[in-house]
């Protein structure tokens, strides 16, 4: 089996494309076992995950509930923190998981709180979510009753917390693919809903990415864009020169205005922002699950209206827009 994925697919019907995805897994596959230590120890952890059905699973909170800590003997769960501690850092969450909580980098359930309400309901959607990183927001997802929940994300870190927390979740019509989005093959007319949040400020062509997303909607699909912008009313941008919030691969952060005009370019229409909110500490900080360098670090301790590197502080926008 290349990934469970394909097997799923009859259940959609066939695709040209279908070819071409089974080809670009099965050489990822062999990418990871043949070359890549990293991913052949997250492979093995995962193997040796002990098969239990967690007592409770509690997708629709804050803290997604996977199991209480009576589920697990005390070795067990001796063996499964050093499992999660071994796939530091924990980005995206927070999850308890059998009593163990993992306070990741980001607090997830503060922009999916301000998101939801403005969703078109996801009730028997087919779902992309581009850099889908653990899961947390295609597991917050599941209490719509999507058709199909499809992520992608290329860091095996986060994809092996993926495939941990699938493990015991075992969600029905939930997948997470090892591939960017340029190796995704274009899946003409296939999603009713594509997430794309925290990804467009890390592409060289802005529009380029906008234009190949819309391929894969059907027409009046919904596109959930979240991207770092700057402020103001004109239709500008800022390309940092060299880092962003010490990040080397953020080129391009245009103003809400911009973003719609490349929105509307890529052939969206209906366009809508529905937030604008700062990035603040209390939803990106260090903790013990992400121990490194975060928000705080990356801003100015004389003026934290600006980055290191003088820029302006992170402000991200969330905007919809359906393709025409």
């Amino acid at each position: 089996m290349i990934h469970p994925f394909l097997d799923a697919l009859p259940t959609w019907g066939p695709a040209p494309w279908v070819p071409v995805l089974r080809a670009r897994l099965k050489e990822r596959r062999d990418q990871i076992a043949d070359r890549d230590r990293k991913g052949r120890d997250y492979a093995a952890l995962v193997a040796g995950l002990p098969a239990i059905a967690p007592s409770v699973i509690d997708l629709d909170r804050d803290w997604i509930k996977i199991g209480r800590r009576e589920d697990l003997g005390i070795a067990a769960r001796e063996r499964l923190e050093a499992v999660l501690r071994r796939m530091i850092p924990w980005r995206k969450g927070p999850f308890e998981i059998f009593g163990l909580r993992i306070d990741s980098e980001w607090a997830s359930h503060m922009k999916w709180g301000r998101l939801r309400p403005h969703l078109t309901g996801l009730s028997g959607r087919r779902v992309l979510d581009i850099g889908s990183s653990s899961g947390y927001y295609m597991f917050r997802m599941q209490a719509d009753k999507p058709a199909l929940v499809l992520g992608i994300e290329p860091y095996l870190t986060f994809y092996y917390q993926f495939l941990l927390l699938q493990h015991f979740v075992g969600a029905q019509k939930l997948f997470t693919l090892p591939l960017r989005l340029e190796a995704l093959p274009i899946m003409e007319d296939f999603f009713d809903t594509v997430f794309c949040m925290g990804i467009l400020y890390h592409q060289r062509d802005p529009q380029k990415t906008l234009s190949r997303i819309v391929r894969m909607m059907r027409p009046g699909g919904e596109l959930v864009l979240e991207t770092l912008i700057v402020e103001g009313q004109d239709d500008a941008l800022l390309k940092p020169p060299g880092r962003y919030a010490k990040m080397n691969n953020v080129y391009t952060l245009p103003t809400v205005k911009r973003a719609e005009r490349w929105l509307r370019q890529a052939g969206f229409g209906r366009i809508r922002c529905v937030d604008v909110t700062p990035t603040s500490p209390r939803e990106q900080r260090r903790t013990d699950w992400m121990p490194f360098e975060s928000l705080e670090d990356y801003l100015n301790r004389d003026d934290p209206r600006q980055t290191v590197e003088g820029h302006p502080a992170p402000v991200r926008a969330i905007m919809l827009a359906e393709r025409r």
